[in-house]
């Protein structure tokens, strides 16, 4: 027995009518009794979009009716239009991370007489913007066309960047760094978001590490663009100009990403109608739900009242205590290894192509393991970070090249993350509580990245002792992590199996509804409503 979203009511139910096909029944001539049960089942879509989703069930009503070889072209078009616009919005994303960083050896901090822990403050401040807005950014965006949103979003962070130009002092780039910090919040969740959107979960950690990947093109070319900026000699300070110019970049990339980056499947432009029934027709695999504008608050009370979310939180703050200090304090940790200012930016180049090449492996290990190995692969990833972290901390103090080599190794732990955010992305289900727990994870992430920059003791230069010892710590805390979930996603899905079981034997059988993984596939369920869900790990 198949259920196929047929037709929507009124745009403020936002529930659309769920067509039974019972082909034995209509077979026997019941078309009253397949009736009836039309009237019984509905399901909840987006506004508006609810014909395209009933014709894709219908031409595709289950998995092999699908040709591979139009679901690859398929694939590999996604991939040409929507994996190019993140990823090179990632790359403006980090470069505009550490353009402070770079003002930091550009002369920032005598021009507007930054003293004490003030610069640290700018490095940590940037994040309590993002911390408030972050969970309220995230359930706009469920009630807005995420392309366009996020495409304000980051246009708002492009002109705020530019604005930090014409600080003066200390505290009005303070105000602008929280400023930027709350449009900078969607950032991350809206890409999860896209990416869950029009890949199958087997398909995200890949595509997820593709456009994440910028983040190491933009340490690497970030080293070249804040070098080349700061030998501007014009009527700035060199350092304003890197505000300036990157702002511009990023503003400009907005205005691309709301004219090419789609809002939902069933509008996606240049795609054939044919194209956008298959799009959809494959994402039933997910058993995630499909895009929808109304917030579920009993999702959110589920989010809240679910242990799994506040490990997310917890994860995402121990994975971010290494990233804030290595953003804001790379560039002088290895100018403090000795090297001038055009080497300390040249030097740059490695590190960041080491992260591509990390995360890359990782996506690549993940995809030639069997399945339910994503927390294995991120586990593995830790091991050169703890290494390089030791060794930074042991090695001798003239020991250059070696520390400068071990500071490098630290990077791997991006991939680690990667493929996790993949696991979150694939085992969360439901619109309003997709969107609170991606929110959640990156919340962690702002309290990581406020922490972090504190490890980092002026009076400690170049070896930065606590610095490198509390990336240490996150780094060893966060593979116990990463095992801690696998064990917790194994027990959920034995006890779900369980649960069903027993069900059967007491003569108990789902109800109408729950049997048909076409209407779980596109109802508003969230991974504990659906029967159907089934937890990667």
């Amino acid at each position: 027995m198949s259920s196929i979203p047929m037709q929507m009511q009124e745009k403020k139910e936002d529930v659309v009518q769920v067509e039974n096909t019972d082909q034995a029944a209509l077979e026997r001539g019941h078309e009253d009794e397949v009736a009836a049960t039309k009237a019984q089942m509905s399901i909840k879509l987006d506004q508006g979009h609810s014909d395209i989703y009933y014709e894709a069930l219908e031409r595709y009503p289950n998995d092999s009716m699908i040709n591979p070889d139009d679901e690859k072209r398929l694939k590999r078009k996604l991939d040409r239009r929507i994996l190019p616009l993140l990823g090179v919005c990632y790359f403006f994303y980090y470069v505009d991370k550490t353009t402070l960083s770079y003002a930091a050896i550009f002369g920032i901090k005598t021009d507007l007489k930054l003293h004490g822990a003030q610069y640290s403050w700018l490095s940590s401040i940037f994040y309590f913007g993002w911390l408030a807005w972050a969970i309220p950014s995230n359930l706009l965006m469920q009630r807005s066309p995420p392309a366009y949103y996020l495409a304000g979003n980051i246009f708002m962070w492009g002109a705020l960047l530019m604005l930090q130009a014409v600080s003066k002092n200390f505290a009005t780039i303070a105000v602008l760094r929280i400023l930027s910090g709350a449009a900078e919040a969607i950032a991350d969740p809206a890409f999860m978001l896209v990416t869950s959107m029009y890949y199958t979960r087997a398909e995200q950690p890949s595509r997820i590490s593709f456009w994440y990947a910028f983040n190491g093109v933009g340490v690497a070319g970030g080293g070249l663009i804040g070098y080349g900026i700061g030998q501007i000699n014009g009527a700035l300070a060199s350092w304003r100009y890197e505000f300036i110019i990157v702002g511009a970049f990023c503003a400009t990339w907005a205005i691309a990403l709301g004219l090419y980056l789609p809002n939902s499947p069933a509008t996606f432009r240049g795609f054939t109608h044919e194209e956008k029934l298959l799009m959809i027709a494959r994402m039933r695999r997910n058993q995630t739900g499909v895009e929808n504008r109304r917030i579920k608050w009993h999702q959110i009370r589920e989010a809240a009242l679910d242990y799994k979310t506040y490990m997310y939180l917890f994860l995402g703050m121990i994975c971010n205590i290494p990233n804030g200090g290595i953003s804001n304090f790379s560039t002088l940790v290895i100018a403090g290894l000795g090297f001038d200012k055009l080497h300390t930016a040249l030097l740059g180049i490695p590190q960041g192509v080491l992260v591509v090449i990390w995360i890359a492996s990782g996506a690549f290990l993940n995809e030639r393991l069997p399945k339910n190995s994503r927390t294995l692969v991120s586990a593995i990833f830790m091991i050169p970070t703890i290494a390089g972290g030791l060794g930074f901390l042991l090695a001798p103090t003239d020991a250059y090249v070696g520390r400068l080599i071990c500071f490098y190794l630290t990077g791997s732990y991006q991939a680690s993350f990667v493929i996790f955010l993949s696991i979150l992305t694939s085992n969360t289900a439901g619109q309003s509580k997709k969107m609170i727990v991606s929110g959640v994870i990156w919340f962690g992430a702002c309290i990581g990245n406020i922490i972090s920059p504190f490890f980092y003791l002026t009076s400690q230069a170049p070896k930065y002792q606590l610095g490198i010892g509390s990336l240490l710590a996150a780094n060893i805390i966060e593979l116990c992590m990463f095992f801690i979930f696998r064990f917790v996603f194994i027990w959920e899905n034995k006890k779900k199996k369980k649960h069903l079981e027993a069900m059967a034997r007491n003569g108990q059988t789902l109800n109408q509804e729950e049997h048909d993984p076409n209407t779980t596939a596109f109802a508003d369920m969230t991974d504990k409503e659906n029967p159907y869900f089934e937890y990667v790990y």
